[in-house]
Order: C-alpha cells, then structure tokens, then sequence
C-alpha cells in the first residue's frame, strides 16, 4: 500500500520505525455501530501491523511517500497516548490453520480471475515471494472493496471461512464491473451501441 506521510505526529512515527526497523499498526476508525465491524473508541478492534518496504521520496518539510506492506493481524486491547502518535497494547491473531477445501479454492480462483480481467484486462499471477501470505489477503488487496469488506476479511481468523466470504464478495462485485464496462464501451464508442 502506498502511503504519503504528512502529518507531523505520523512523520515523527514512521521515522522512528525507519531507524529501528520497526513495524507500525494500522487500524480503521470506524463509526460506532458500524455493520460488521466491532469497534472500540471509533476504531475497530482488529487491526494490521505492517512493515515500511521502501522510502520512495522524501520531501524538504519532512513528508515523506513510503511503500507498506501488511504483516500480522492484531487485537487492540489498550490504547496509550504517551507519545505525539498512539501505541497500544496488542494481542497478535492466529489464523486457524484447517486444511484448505481445493473445491473452494478453485472455485476462488475462477472467479477472481474474471474480476481481475475485467479489473486490469489481463489474468492474475501471484507473487512468487508471496506464499507466505494468505490468498484471499493477497486477492483483496487487488480488487475495489471498499474499507468496512476488508475489514471482515481481516477479523476473520479462518483462511477458509475468508476464502468462501470472499467468493460471496466476488460474485456481488462482478455484476457492478459488468455493468461499469458496458458504460465505459458505449461512451468510448460516443454513445452509439448496437444494443
């Protein structure tokens, strides 16, 4: 996730995590009530540790666009305001580790890859240093969910459970992307359609 770093407080915190190579969190502020997610103080309870990949600018008043990536999920159990950004007390999240379906995952697999063609115009390829990340992680990731589906990705703690929750968010998502393409054709060809 590329991140533009420009608030002082989180300047000061991204450089500490620089010099000490030190991973930082990140969890969603979420209304309260908010479907699906649990929430604590306006922010979900569930949150993602992750990892500053690369510096790639730095700018003369300290701003800086940094390259992050997600590591563990974490639950937040106290929140600590002794420093100008917050820390908190954390209890890393475990996945359950049942053996995958490989119905399911095929199943996964075809779908998400039509989303990713109509997406990007062209088939998936995971990353080769990425087995160590879930699937479904690595699918959400490349497809538009908006924050509050990422988030029920992210509480639950089963990479199958993910996985057919997943397929479910696929399945609403492609009729939007069919629909969307059908709009972008017909104003690419002015308006005129043999439909």
């Amino acid at each position: 996730m590329p991140l533009h770093i420009f608030e002082p407080r989180y300047k000061l915190m991204i450089g500490r995590c620089l010099k000490e190579h030190l991973e930082f969190g990140m969890i969603l502020a979420a209304e309260s009530g908010a479907p699906t997610i649990a929430t604590a103080n306006g922010m979900a309870k569930i949150g993602c540790t992750a990892q500053v990949v690369q510096k790639i600018k730095e700018y003369p008043d300290g701003r800086m666009d940094i390259l992050a990536e997600g590591r563990t999920p974490f639950a937040l159990m106290q929140l600590l305001d002794e420093q100008p950004y917050y820390e908190g007390i954390v209890v890393y999240q475990p996945d359950d580790r049942l053996p995958q379906n490989p119905e399911q995952e095929t199943l996964l697999m075809e779908v998400f890859q039509k989303c990713h063609q109509v997406l990007y115009g062209e088939a998936w390829i995971a990353a080769r240093d990425a087995e160590s990340v879930p699937l479904a992680y690595q699918m959400a990731a490349r497809l538009p969910f908006d924050l509050s589906a990422k988030q029920v990705l992210l509480e639950t703690r089963s990479e199958r459970q993910r996985r057919q929750t997943l397929i479910a968010f696929i399945n609403e998502l492609l009729p939007k992307l069919a629909s969307n393409e059908r709009v972008r054709r017909r104003a690419g060809g002015n308006g005129r359609s043999l439909n």
